[in-house]
This record gives C-alpha cells, sequence and structure tokens, in this order.
C-alpha cells in the first residue's frame, strides 16, 4: 500500500520545487483554508443555532430539519414556524439552564434582516460586519456563499471542459487524418463564437438554473484545452515509448491513457489555476450583466453591481467584493505562476 502511494522522483522534484516558492506556497495554503472554511460556512455563518440546550435536552438544528417555534420557549412563537433562533438566545438570557449557541456572523445567507428606523442598505454595525445589500442580506454571507457558488461552478466547467477536451484533444492528435481536420473545423467555428454572449443568449431560453450554467458553459468552452493536447500529442507519439507500447500490442485507448495523457499531465495542471480563476470572473460577469444564478441565490455578480449603484451611499458593498474578488484572483494567480515554475518540463526533462 505505501508504495502504490510513492511518487516518482520526477514528481518529487517538482513538489519540492513548489513548495521552494513561497508565495505560491503559502497562497495555496490560505486558498484551501478559505475554501473549508467556505465548505462548512453554516456553522459559523447561519441564523439557525449550532447547539440549543432546552430542559435537558440538546438540539443541533444546523443540519437539522425545520424545528418548529412551539418547541422552544412558547414567547417567541407558538407555531409551527421555523424558529428564530436570535430572540430565542435572547429570552434565554432570563433562564440560566437553558442556552443557544449561535454562529460567529448570526445571519442566513437569504435572510432579510430588518432594523427598526433604518432603511437598507445598512451600514456597518447591528451585528452586521460589513453591512448589508440594498435587500438586507447580510453582505458577509453573500461573501462568503457567492464564493462557494462561484468555486464548485468554476471548478465542475473545468473538470468537464478538460475532460472532453484533453480527451479530443489526444485523439486528434493521435489519430490525425480525417478525424483530426474534422474537429479543426469545429473548434475553429466554435472559437468564433463569443464566448459570454453565446451563454447569455441560451441562458435567457433554458433558464438560470446551476446545472444549466454549469453545461453550457462546457458546451461552449472545450476547445480552449483541446488545441495545445493535440499539439501535445503529435509530439508525445513519436516517442520510443509509445512505439514499444504498438509494438507490445497495447490498443489506441491504453496509449492515449496510460502513457500519453500521465506524459502531459504538466501541461494540464499549469493551466488549472487560471482556468479556475477565468471560471469565477466568468460567472461572476454573468451574475452581474443578469444571466447568473437566479436573483435569490448569493452572487459575487450582484454584490458588484450593487456596489456600482450604491457607490456614494454604500460604499461598503464595492469595497468588499471589490477586495474579496482582488484577494481570491491574486492566490490563485500565485499559485498558478508557482505551478508553471515548478512543473515547467525544461527543468525535469532528460531530453535535450
Amino acid at each position: 500500500m505505501k508504495n502504490l502511494f510513492k511518487l516518482s522522483p520526477t514528481s518529487q522534484r517538482q513538489l519540492q520545487r513548489f513548495r521552494s516558492i513561497k508565495r505560491g506556497y503559502y497562497s495555496l495554503v490560505i486558498l484551501a483554508i478559505v475554501l473549508v472554511l467556505t465548505i462548512f460556512a453554516e456553522l459559523w455563518i447561519n441564523n439557525r443555532a449550532l447547539v440549543v440546550s432546552y430542559k435537558g435536552e440538546l438540539y443541533f438544528p444546523t443540519y437539522s430539519a425545520v424545528i418548529p417555534a412551539k418547541t422552544f420557549d412558547q414567547k417567541i412563537g407558538t407555531g409551527d414556524e421555523e424558529t428564530d433562533y436570535r430572540k430565542l438566545q435572547a429570552s434565554f438570557k432570563e433562564n440560566k439552564s437553558n442556552y443557544v449557541i449561535m454562529p460567529f456572523v448570526p445571519f442566513g445567507k437569504s435572510e432579510q434582516h430588518k432594523v427598526k428606523d433604518k432603511e437598507w442598505p445598512l451600514a456597518p454595525g447591528d451585528g452586521h460586519w460589513l453591512g448589508t445589500d440594498e435587500q438586507g442580506r447580510d453582505v458577509v454571507s453573500q461573501l462568503v456563499y457567492g464564493f462557494r457558488i462561484a468555486f464548485f461552478y468554476s471548478f465542475l466547467v473545468l473538470v468537464l471542459t478538460y475532460v472532453l477536451g484533453v480527451f479530443i484533444g489526444c485523439l486528434m492528435g493521435f489519430w490525425g487524418g480525417w478525424f483530426d481536420l474534422l474537429f479543426q473545423r469545429v473548434i475553429e467555428i466554435w472559437s468564433n463564437i463569443p464566448y459570454l454572449y453565446a451563454i447569455m443568449i441560451v441562458v435567457s431560453l433554458v433558464g438560470t438554473t446551476f446545472t444549466n450554467l454549469v453545461v453550457i458553459s462546457v458546451f461552449f468552452g472545450w476547445t480552449g484545452m483541446t488545441w495545445y493536447m493535440r499539439t501535445a500529442t503529435y509530439k508525445e507519439k513519436s516517442r520510443d515509448y509509445v512505439m514499444a507500447a504498438k509494438a507490445l500490442g497495447a490498443s489506441d485507448m491504453r496509449i492515449i491513457i496510460k502513457h500519453i495523457i500521465p506524459n502531459t499531465i504538466t501541461l494540464i495542471i499549469t493551466f488549472a489555476p487560471f482556468a479556475l480563476a477565468g471560471g469565477i470572473t466568468g460567472l461572476t460577469a454573468l451574475d452581474f450583466l443578469g444571466f447568473g444564478i437566479s436573483a435569490e441565490n448569493p452572487s459575487w455578480g450582484d454584490l458588484l453591481k450593487q456596489g456600482m449603484d450604491y457607490l456614494d451611499d454604500a460604499y461598503w458593498i464595492g469595497a468588499s467584493i471589490i477586495s474579496a474578488m482582488t484577494l481570491i484572483l491574486v492566490l490563485v494567480t500565485f499559485i498558478g505562476e508557482a505551478v508553471r515554475e515548478a512543473f515547467d518540463p525544461k527543468k525535469h526533462t532528460y531530453y535535450e
């Protein structure tokens, strides 16, 4: 089992090289921490309590079904509506035997928080670290949940476009002939279609759901990696190890999957961070233009639009989203530069 996960000497040198590039390495660590916090955002940004102790019984509302208000203190509700845990926490101050533990940011991702005699958007204060947007939703929750949606959208698009692009590119380079010529023409046509405009047109027809956006983005964006893999495969198929595999009777698919793709993995890894950043900015642009994720979901693009609309009256919205976007894109760029430097084949190859 130990040998199963043992890296080759070349891979070990590449990872050591990546760790030595401190800017990229620490950017990866910071981004990983941000992703973990984002994945488990409900534990620290939520209007549901983490723990409720009532009459000796413990409740964990965060990841459970809706707990009706009548379950707890009768002062805050007697019906089947969901418990207002902030009010419940305030009511329990009189009774020390009961308690409520709320998340660090006690507001939901779509909750509209009203404050007496104040209009939206609310300035930082009243429990809102970065204020609220024009609909009374907490800006911190919008930033975190919006990033989670944008990242997973970008990650899914990246994986699916790379799987499709790498596979077709390898076949083009390996088989050549009519297959190569056919897909060259297809890619030339696809490359001339304006990416964002095409997505906007199709989305306006089929609807702005997360699944629709992912499928449409992959449909129009798979050609990017195909050219690179086609060129790399043309180069690799003339190597001695490919000739030896053919002589031993290996099938085309086995040669591509077991030999060519592993030897061109550097190309894939190098482009991945930049493609990830492109996906995040792409979804933000679509949300900004009104063709992204449906309006009830947190969105960086919607926050950016509000920041422009309230540039003078609610500066905190624009400052928050621009700072968050700058941080994430800088981290991803530093990681991409470090990966490109660490996996540079000129530093590890034996070919002259």
